[in-house]
């Protein structure tokens, strides 16, 4: 699986992009929210969603993994395929599809072209509350202290404490304004009120 190709561009129109790097072309599907952030021929990074079928490989590009992690989402449900996600990709920004889900706005949904009132119902009924807002995430916990919970709750659970109680004792350290603090420390921390 593909994490990100990084070269240059080769071609670029609004459903695709030829992207070369070392001297291979890869042709990738996007989005017009892609293609509206894309540089005129100069190199870039896109990260990548991979279909695998027995007649294909498919490539989908996206600008930024909060836009991959929206696809994903959407063609986790039944009913939506890769390029209909990428259709509403194409018609709402990662942010608008987010809100409208969290939302429970059919209509919003229902304005993308192939999207009816069962598949928007269905998009709703099975993303809401799973699809968070990236925005809500930073405010929730600063990059950097939630890259530190989460190695230090790994730490934890992987030496045999629950991860709700962890979790709960991690968020109270963090609150308190610990905002240098490493993981180490962290979990020093977490260990003295476990």
């Amino acid at each position: 699986m593909y994490e990100f190709i990084t070269g240059d561009i080769v071609e670029k129109t609004p459903t695709y992009i030829i992207l070369e790097t070392g001297n291979i072309g890869y042709f990738i599907n996007i989005s017009l929210f892609t293609y509206s952030l894309l540089p005129d021929q100069k190199p870039c990074q896109l990260f990548i969603h991979q279909i695998v079928r027995e007649d294909a490989h498919i490539l989908f590009g996206f600008i930024n993994k909060e836009e991959r992690e929206v696809f994903r989402q959407l063609i986790s449900v039944s009913g939506v395929g890769a390029n209909t996600a990428r259709l509403i990709l194409s018609s709402l920004s990662p942010v608008e599809i987010q809100q409208a889900i969290n939302e429970g706005n059919v209509l919003d949904l229902q304005k993308i072209k192939g999207i009816g009132a069962k598949s928007a119902q269905r998009i709703i009924v099975d993303l809401k509350g799973k699809i968070s807002m990236a925005s809500e995430m930073d405010q929730l916990f600063p990059s950097k202290s939630n890259t530190i919970k989460e190695e230090s709750l790994s730490a934890l659970v992987n030496l045999g404490f629950a991860k709700k109680t962890v979790e709960k004792v991690l968020e109270q350290i963090l609150k308190g304004g610990n905002d240098q603090i490493t993981v180490e420390e962290l979990i020093k921390e977490a260990l003295k009120n476990l």
